[in-house]
């Protein structure tokens, strides 16, 4: 259960980052103002990003091989 939590905590890290990787990536490449972003769209294919980023993880985490 002890490796579990770990490679849950690190997986999980890793999907948070890939999620804001890729928010900020969508909104740096919108030619509209700030306030006329479409953040559905935004965070629709953000939280995708960041489900597949733990689908990946499935396969092994570097940070948990050693």
């Amino acid at each position: 259960m002890d490796y579990f939590m770990k490679w849950l905590k690190a997986a999980g890290i890793r999907a948070v980052k890939t999620f804001a990787q890729t928010a900020v990536a969508l909104i740096g490449t919108e030619l509209v103002g700030f306030t006329e972003l479409d953040w559905l769209h935004i965070v629709s294919v953000a939280g995708v990003a960041a489900v597949l980023s733990l689908l990946t993880s499935v396969a092994g985490l570097p940070e948990l091989e050693a």
